[in-house]
């Protein structure tokens, strides 16, 4: 189940930044997919190729302070 996007950084610019990073995220599975290549990701801390068709929808994104 993915985790509703969130952002807790105290600039109101940064409120949105999640929410672009998943449409960046959605946009770079569909040129894959068309491209026929994979998709390099960060899953479980280590760096991965991924089929584009692997995963409907990119995980959720919660961006927080340090």
């Amino acid at each position: 189940m993915n985790k509703p996007l969130t952002s807790q950084l105290p600039d109101a610019d940064m409120q949105e930044a999640p929410k672009a990073l998943l449409r960046a995220a959605r946009r770079a599975r569909e040129v894959a997919k068309r491209a026929g290549t994979g998709v390099i990701v960060l899953r479980d801390g280590m760096v991965v190729e991924e089929s584009p068709d692997d995963v409907d929808d990119p995980p959720a994104l919660s961006v927080t302070t340090a």
